[in-house]
């Protein structure tokens, strides 16, 4: 058997399909990833044996472009992303028999192209539940389409993001479906999501949420309380057996635990002075810092010897060795903080991370800065709450709960739905999409 995974994001959207690629490789499964062609997504997926395919261009560099992408552009931009991951995902997937997909909206509507077009399984991955529609929860704000701020019924809501959906992904997915000779779609955010979508999320950290409305009949997402039937897996996390380098060894020896600060893949572009900020207010705490540099390119300050800045490094052997951690709310990052066992500090900055913010809060094992942009008051504030004997503790008791198997669970799964796919046990059509390939049930 063959599986492809696909995905067209930053490393918090390649890592845990990497993870999902050991998980398979060890059932016996042979793997492809395709993602985007940074040689940083080439290096990870190398160093846990993966075969890789680049797909578009490299994604840091749109990320960290000195011009950001307007609304009024988006359109335009998805529809060419559409066209370009499609050739590299149908090129990458010949010979699979199922296909996974995560990442930006068009790159996955693209891989269900392919999936269509191949006749095979097709499955979209969230890695945070308020992705995914449910009258429990918002939906995040897309581009130029801000959500109105009086309106309190999260169905309506969905629905609003379901037109957006629309406006700002149907023409292009649709006219790229129209050039390959596949039906168009009536529902750009069932057709992406899909009827049955997994959920890679920790079960205590980001739990699907459930309550007393009762789900209704299709079709969906017409009334948003219907939702998808989300399958929770738990996160999927990727062992990494790298040893910290010497000089972090050193310094981690030499004195009390440090608080690590790093935003992974967000540029940081409204707080151009985030390292001082950080570095300051962590000094004023009486600890040492750890900087990570991430997209942001951090740097330190001075030339003082209680500071050390770190580049791409095994978290999981790092932070159970610090006092906290201070970062922008990933799921990933998050995820192996809470693993770990330290405080954390959420700086949100788009998406999921405010949820992620809110969800440190409410379980106690850290503090969420309000808004993006920390000042020295503000982010003393947070760690102060986070540096506590208290959330400390909590910490270790929530760490202790955090599940490993979600990737091995979503492998078995897949493996599952294939076998019967293969004994003839195929999903009736979608009234929607009409594709030629249904979501794995």
């Amino acid at each position: 058997m063959r599986v492809l995974l696909t995905t067209y994001g930053s490393r918090g959207d390649v890592q845990p399909m990497a993870a999902l690629a050991v998980a398979l490789r060890e059932l016996g499964v042979r793997v492809r990833v395709c993602a985007p062609s940074d040689e940083e997504f080439a290096r990870l997926l190398a160093g846990v044996g993966v075969e890789f395919v680049p797909a578009a261009e490299p994604v840091r560099a749109v990320v960290t472009g000195a011009a950001p992408m307007t609304p009024e552009a988006l359109p335009q931009r998805a529809a060419a992303l559409t066209a370009a991951q499609y050739e590299a995902v149908v090129a990458a997937a010949e010979g699979c028999d199922a296909v996974v997909a995560t990442g930006l909206v068009p790159a996955v509507a693209a891989a269900r192209s392919v999936a269509e077009k191949l006749g095979v399984p097709f499955r979209y991955v969230a890695y945070f539940p308020t992705m995914l529609p449910s009258p429990h929860h918002r939906p995040h704000a897309l581009p130029g389409r801000p959500l109105p701020p009086d309106e309190t019924d999260n169905r309506v809501l969905w629905d609003l993001t379901r037109e957006s959906f629309d406006l700002l992904y149907g023409p292009g997915v649709n006219a790229h479906r129209t050039s390959i000779g596949q039906p168009v779609v009536d529902d750009t955010l069932r057709h992406v999501f899909t009827d049955r979508p997994l959920l890679a999320a920790d079960p205590v950290l980001g739990p699907w949420p459930t309550g007393p409305t009762k789900p209704k009949e299709p079709p969906y997402p017409s009334d948003a309380g219907a939702g998808p039937a989300v399958v929770q897996t738990g996160a999927w996390i990727l062992p990494d057996e790298r040893p910290l380098p010497a000089e972090v060894s050193a310094f981690l020896d030499a004195g009390e635990p440090p608080v690590y600060v790093g935003f992974g893949s967000m540029p940081m572009r409204e707080s151009a002075d985030v390292a001082r900020v950080a570095v300051e207010a962590v000094r004023a705490q009486g600890r040492r810092v750890l900087v990570g540099r991430g997209w942001a390119d951090l740097a330190l300050i001075d030339d003082q010897d209680d500071c050390l800045a770190v580049g791409d490094v095994n978290h999981q052997a790092l932070f159970p060795r610090v006092a906290a951690v201070v970062h922008h709310g990933g799921a990933g990052t998050t995820t192996t903080v809470a693993r770990a066992g330290a405080p954390q500090v959420v700086v949100p900055q788009i998406v999921d991370q405010p949820y992620w913010a809110a969800r440190v809060a409410e379980l106690g094992i850290g503090a969420a800065h309000d808004g993006p942009t920390p000042t020295f008051d503000s982010l003393s504030a947070v760690l102060d709450i986070a540096l506590s004997p208290g959330t400390r503790e909590r910490a270790a008791t929530v760490a202790a709960t955090i599940r490993t198997d979600g990737a091995t669970i979503a492998a078995r799964l897949l493996l599952d739905t294939v076998a019967r796919k293969d004994a003839g046990n195929r999903p009736a059509p979608s009234p929607h999409s009409h594709p030629r390939s249904e979501p794995m049930p």
